[in-house]
C-alpha cells in the first residue's frame, strides 16, 4: 500500500516538474487577466510565481485575492443620517458659513471637504484630546475609564494576547458586567491568533460578548492573510473614545526583551468625535456578527461631556471595502498643505509612488521633512524595504532618523504645528490598500504642537541617517533592501 502511494506521488511529482513551464504560464495568465490590481502588485506576484512555482500561486490565493466592497459590506442602516449630516457640513463650508473657533484651521477646508465627500467624515469641534505615548499610562487611563462606565463598553483591537495586560482588562470588564454594563469585544482573527478558543469561552462565560473578524477556517487555517482589521477602538458610553497604535499585550508596556521600551501614540477623545468611533465600531461589529447595533438607540445618544474641549477632529476610516484610499489621500493632502515642516513617525515606511514623490518634492523645495522609523525590525522584509525608501528620502534632502530607545510603533503625521493625524494606519501600502484602518485628523494647534514636542524629544534618543553613511552601507544591506523593495507591493 505504502509502495503504491509512493509510486503515485513520484509519478505526479515528475509530471509536475516536466510541465512546470506550462503550468506557470497558465497561472500567470490567471493572475494577469482575472484580477484587477495595481501593475506593481501584478509584477510582484509574477516574480513570486517565477521563483516559487505552484507554491507561489497558493500564496497568491491566500494573500492576493481582491475582495471588493459590494461582496464584503452591505451595511446601509444609517446611511441616510450620515448623508444628511455630511451634506449639511459641505454646504456650510462651501458657502463659508462654518465658524471655526481657531481661524488658523480655515486653510484646511479643502481637506475637510475631501474627508466629508469621500470618507463621510463629519467634522466636530468640541473635543477634549489627551495623548499617550507610554503603554502603562495608556492602559491606566483605559482602566480608569472602564471603571467609570455606566451603560456600555465597546472594545476593538487587532491584537489581544492572553497575558497579564489582558488579564487586567478582562477583570475590569467582568466587574462592569456584574454591575449591569454591556460589554462587547471585537478582535481580528489573524492578529489575535494566539488566543485560544478556551480563552474566549472564559470571557463569554463572564457575560462579555465577543466577535471575531474574518475567522480562520477550522479555527486555524487563515485563508485571508490580507484584509485584516487593524483598527484599535474603544468607546465607553458614547462619551469617551480611544484610538491609536497600542494593542493589548505585554510588549506594549515594554515587557518583551526583544523590543524593549515600546514607543507608541494613542489618543483619548471626549466629545462629539466619539460618535464617529461608535459608528465605526458598530459597522465592524455588525459585519462580524450579522447583528444590527444601530437598532439600539441608546448606543448613539449624545452624552453629557465632563470636559469641554474645543479641538476640531474628523475620524477617517479606510479599507479594501472603500472606493478610494481615504487615509492615504488624507496623508497626501496634509503633506501638500505643509508650508514649513512635516514630521512623520511610522514603524513601516513603504509609501506608494505618489506619497514618496510628494515628500521628496517637499524636501527639495525647502520644507523641513523629518521621518522617524525604528532602529530594529519586527518584520525583517518590511524593515529593509522601509530602509530602502528612507534612503531615497535622505537623497532628496529629508532628515531621517532611527529611534534607538526600544521599538517605535507610533503612526503620526504633523505639519506646521497646526494639523496632525494619528491612528492605526502606517505609512505603507498595506495600510493604504489592504487593511481596515481608522485615523483621527486633528485641526488643532494645541494638539499638533504637543505631538511635535514629543517628536522633538524623541530626536534626543534617535540617530540621524547621514547621506554619506547610507551610501557606504554594506553590500549585504543593499541586497536585503533590493529584495525587500521588490516585494514591497505585497508586504
Amino acid at each position: 500500500m505504502l509502495q503504491n502511494c509512493w509510486e503515485t506521488f513520484t509519478v505526479v511529482f515528475f509530471w509536475l516538474f516536466e510541465h512546470l513551464l506550462v503550468i506557470n504560464i497558465v497561472l500567470s495568465i490567471i493572475i494577469i487577466f482575472f484580477q484587477r490590481r495595481n501593475p506593481a502588485a501584478v509584477w510582484t506576484w509574477l516574480l513570486v510565481l517565477y521563483f516559487i512555482p505552484i507554491l507561489g500561486f497558493i500564496l497568491y490565493l491566500v494573500m492576493g485575492q481582491n475582495y471588493r466592497k459590494e461582496r464584503m459590506f452591505k451595511m446601509k442602516d444609517i446611511e441616510g443620517e450620515l448623508e444628511y449630516a455630511v451634506r449639511k457640513q459641505e454646504e456650510s463650508i462651501c458657502r463659508n458659513q462654518m465658524q471655526f473657533r481657531d481661524t488658523q484651521v480655515e486653510r484646511f477646508q479643502g481637506l475637510m471637504l475631501y474627508n466629508l465627500n469621500v470618507a463621510d467624515a463629519v467634522l466636530t469641534d468640541n473635543n477634549d484630546v489627551r495623548i499617550y505615548t507610554d503603554g502603562n499610562e495608556k492602559f491606566d487611563a483605559l482602566l480608569e475609564e472602564i471603571e467609570q462606565a455606566e451603560s456600555y463598553i465597546h472594545i476593538q483591537y487587532y491584537i489581544i494576547r492572553n497575558d497579564e495586560i489582558w488579564n487586567r482588562v478582562e477583570a475590569a470588564l467582568t466587574k462592569k458586567v456584574r454591575q449591569g454594563v454591556q460589554v462587547r469585544v471585537l478582535f481580528d482573527s489573524m492578529g489575535s491568533r494566539t488566543m485560544k478558543v478556551r480563552n474566549w469561552k472564559r470571557v463569554e462565560k463572564a457575560g462579555i460578548e465577543t466577535a471575531e473578524f474574518f475567522p480562520a477556517l477550522f479555527g486555524k487555517l487563515q485563508l485571508r492573510m490580507n484584509y485584516r482589521n487593524h483598527r484599535k477602538i474603544v468607546v465607553i458610553d458614547g462619551r469617551i473614545g480611544f484610538l491609536g497604535g497600542f494593542n493589548i499585550g505585554k510588549e506594549y508596556v515594554g515587557e518583551v526583551k526583544k523590543f524593549g521600551y515600546w514607543r507608541d501614540t494613542h489618543l483619548r477623545i471626549e466629545g462629539a468625535a466619539v460618535t464617529s468611533l461608535a459608528v465605526r465600531f458598530a459597522l465592524d461589529w455588525n459585519y462580524a456578527t450579522k447583528d444590527n447595533l444601530f437598532l439600539q438607540d441608546r448606543l448613539f445618544e449624545i452624552p453629557h461631556y465632563r470636559f469641554k474641549g474645543q479641538e476640531a477632529i474628523q475620524i477617517v476610516s479606510s479599507g479594501p471595502d472603500s472606493k478610494e484610499q481615504e487615509i492615504r489621500n488624507n496623508y497626501l493632502k496634509l503633506i501638500n498643505e505643509a508650508k514649513d515642516h512635516i514630521y512623520i513617525q511610522t514603524p513601516y515606511f513603504i509609501p506608494d509612488e505618489t506619497i514618496l514623490t510628494a515628500l521628496g518634492m517637499a524636501a527639495q523645495t525647502g520644507i523641513d521633512v523629518r521621518i522617524m522609523i525604528p532602529c530594529k525590525p519586527d518584520h525583517p522584509f518590511v524593515y529593509w524595504a522601509s530602509y530602502s525608501y528612507i534612503g531615497e528620502m535622505v537623497e532628496a534632502g529629508a532628515k531621517c532618523y532611527t529611534y534607538e530607545n526600544g521599538f517605535l510603533h507610533a503612526k503620526t503625521l504633523m505639519i506646521d504645528g497646526e494639523a496632525c493625524c494619528c491612528g492605526t494606519a502606517n505609512m505603507d501600502i498595506r495600510s493604504f490598500q489592504l487593511n481596515f484602518e481608522v485615523n483621527a485628523t486633528l485641526y488643532s494647534r494645541a494638539v499638533s504642537q504637543e505631538m511635535e514636542k514629543k517628536f522633538i524629544a524623541d530626536l534626543e534618543q534617535s540617530t540621524l541617517i547621514h547621506k554619506e553613511v547610507y551610501r557606504k552601507r554594506r553590500m549585504i544591506v543593499r541586497l536585503k533592501e533590493q529584495i525587500s523593495r521588490l516585494l514591497s507591493p505585497i508586504l
